[in-house]
């Protein structure tokens, strides 16, 4: 039997003037429990001492009776108790060494959300009603959810351009595992060609922030000269804001459309394992590889992938792609990134990247079939592990007191 795919469904809201003031006042309260029991665990690792969700919750209560604190009272104690859940989880990635350590949110970069479980909603007859708020929120149904389904968590959030979304997680039953087919593929990622495929087709990189470089410039040199905490720069700010979401938007609606196509046409889908942190150091490419994405690519991928029975094989990054003949196997020296087609002894002449994506094709089928990782061709035997491991020290990130 298949397990139900649990999947959030997201929709834009125009709320009233005095749901937009309470769901404003949730966030605020959000970001405050937050950056609390944040600074508080963060004095108790200072001290050798270890909290967990339970004590901050403790906390919480405590906070709500002091003078100064009262004010947590005003809005649903739901979204309060998650941020918390929310702590405890970045510190348990923390300490798996899965991400950095938690840093407090700001009032003006941080994302303004608040996340609410069955006891803070009410979802009756396709209306929405959250806890503190009397009336169901005005939803634009742009789709409509998956017949019986039930959201078992809601959260409200508000972008930088000032539009408000709800998203709701629901069981989808009509995501099933699709019909196996007999098709791999390998892609190669780039800059002119967003992706090449071992079949020889070349995606063209639509560049969605540079058709708006033009405009976002005019709009950050209107930004740049208004006066700080001003209405006008206010307004000339949330310009500027419409603009990066409009270009976000493009680029994620293309990349679904993308990922979505590749994970149904093919079983097998094997990509290289590239650290975009570091490629983004490159002053002369960040900005093209921001704008490709190919992080939220993968991400998006990945989780197709299992929801519809594909498999998505990761290459590793040393693995010279380029550089080895697809037809003979031959290893070239060295290759430059302006050498596009190059012709290798065997007398086959390759495109780059088309060469590049079978290349990683072959790789990721015989990691399949071997069970592991792929290693990069070295001169030396025993080359290096297809999990590149770096050791680190377990208090690295943590902010001294």
């Amino acid at each position: 039997m298949a397990t139900p795919v649990k999947r959030a469904y997201k929709y834009r809201f125009h709320p009233t003037d005095a749901q937009a003031a309470e769901l404003s006042r949730t966030f605020g309260c959000v970001r405050k429990v937050y950056n609390l029991a944040l600074q508080a665990r963060t004095e108790a690792w200072a001290r050798q001492e270890r909290v967990n969700y339970n004590q901050t919750s403790a906390l919480l209560t405590a906070w709500k009776k002091t003078e100064e604190l009262a004010f947590l009272n005003e809005v649903s104690s739901v979204p309060l108790q998650q941020c918390l859940r929310h702590l405890q989880t970045a510190f348990a990635n923390f300490f798996a060494r899965r991400a950095r350590y938690p840093h407090f949110k700001s009032r003006k970069k941080s994302r303004a959300s608040a996340e609410y479980t069955t006891s803070g909603f009410r979802f009756r007859d396709g209306r929405l009603t959250l806890a503190k708020i009397t009336e169901p929120l005005d939803i634009v149904w742009s789709r409509p959810l998956p017949e019986g389904a039930k959201p078992s968590t809601v959260t409200v959030s508000r972008d930088a351009a000032g539009r408000w979304f709800v998203s709701m997680l629901v069981e989808d039953p009509t995501v099933k595992t699709l019909p196996p087919v007999d098709t791999a593929v390998g892609i190669d990622v780039g800059l002119t060609s967003l992706l090449t495929l071992s079949t020889g087709e070349k995606i063209t990189n639509p560049r969605h922030e540079r058709r708006d470089r033009a405009r976002l410039a005019k709009a950050h040199k209107a930004l740049a000269r208004k006066e700080k905490d001003s209405g006008n720069r206010a307004r000339a700010r949330l310009k500027v804001a419409r603009i990066h979401a409009r270009i976000t938007d493009r680029r994620r609606d293309h990349l679904h459309k993308l990922s979505t196509r590749l994970v149904r046409e093919n079983q097998t889908l094997v990509i290289e394992d590239l650290t975009v942190r570091n490629m983004v150091k490159n002053r002369r490419l960040a900005r093209a590889a921001f704008d490709a994405a190919w992080t939220q690519f993968r991400s998006m991928l990945e989780y197709k992938a299992r929801w519809y029975g594909r498999e998505v094989i990761a290459v590793d990054r040393f693995f010279p792609s380029s550089r080895l003949c697809s037809a003979c196997g031959a290893l070239q020296s060295r290759m430059p990134l302006h050498v596009r087609t190059w012709t290798c002894r065997c007398g086959i002449t390759h495109d780059r990247d088309v060469n590049a994506a079978k290349n990683l094709l072959a790789a990721g089928l015989a990691a399949a079939a071997c069970g592991d990782g792929v290693r990069p061709q070295r001169s030396t035997p025993g080359g290096q592990s297809s999990m590149k491991q770096e050791t680190r020290r377990v208090t690295a990130g943590i902010p001294r007191l």
